[in-house]
């Protein structure tokens, strides 16, 4: 494996750690392989992320359930107790939030079994991601909560590349210009491809495979 760097913000425990190369992701080819493994795995840089998320909707976003996709569970436990600390500027003092994961059918699909349905039915839904880039995770994601009865408040994200998905803002705390040369492709149309350079590795938000 290549040499990962960091991408470093003013908060020591929130970066993001970037390789460069040639990658092939579900929906695309890209020539960075961004890792998030460890922000969602460490709790110290979990609660830094959901500190520098949650300043998007402590104050004027009603949230019922976060939907975690892209193994988030634990960067949504740590921005549910953000947003149900006891805070005057805090729309969620006090109340209960819904940490739920769904499952992946054929397709790209997203289900939920009967017992978690009440968790999102009738309910105001933050979609939480490792990185929208594509967007089509987020969609099948927002799918999901209107089949299921609730409604989407948004959509928030380590990384992104786009700042909305189906009329909904996507906030991220990276953006494809904290990389500068940045580049995603479809993989019938990848120019690296073109220049006769294999795959590295395939990647997704929990790894990196290589070939």
């Amino acid at each position: 494996m290549a040499t990962v760097s960091k991408i470093r913000t003013k908060n020591r425990d929130v970066f993001l750690r970037v390789q460069k190369g040639h990658f092939a992701t579900m929906h695309s080819h890209t020539n960075y392989f961004i890792d998030v493994t460890i922000q969602k795995m460490r709790l110290s840089e979990a609660r830094a992320v959901a500190k520098e998320l949650v300043s998007n909707y402590r104050a004027n976003t009603i949230i019922d359930t976060i939907l975690c996709i892209d193994g988030m569970d634990v960067i949504g436990t740590c921005i549910a107790e953000e947003l149900t600390a006891d805070n005057y500027m805090n729309m969620n003092a006090h109340q209960t939030i819904y940490i739920v994961t769904p499952e992946f059918i054929s397709g790209g699909q997203m289900m939920l079994r009967d017992n978690l349905v009440p968790m999102v039915a009738g309910k105001n839904v933050l979609v939480l991601a490792a990185s929208v880039t594509t967007g089509k995770s987020a969609l099948a994601a927002m799918d999901a909560i209107n089949y299921y009865g609730g409604t989407v408040v948004g959509v928030a994200s380590i990384f992104a590349t786009i700042d909305e998905c189906d009329g909904h803002p996507v906030n991220s705390i990276f953006d494809p210009n904290d990389l500068g040369d940045y580049e995603s492709y479809k993989p019938n149309r990848c120019p690296i491809c073109q220049r006769g350079e294999k795959i590295e590795a395939l990647v997704n938000s929990f790894g990196y495979s290589a070939l």
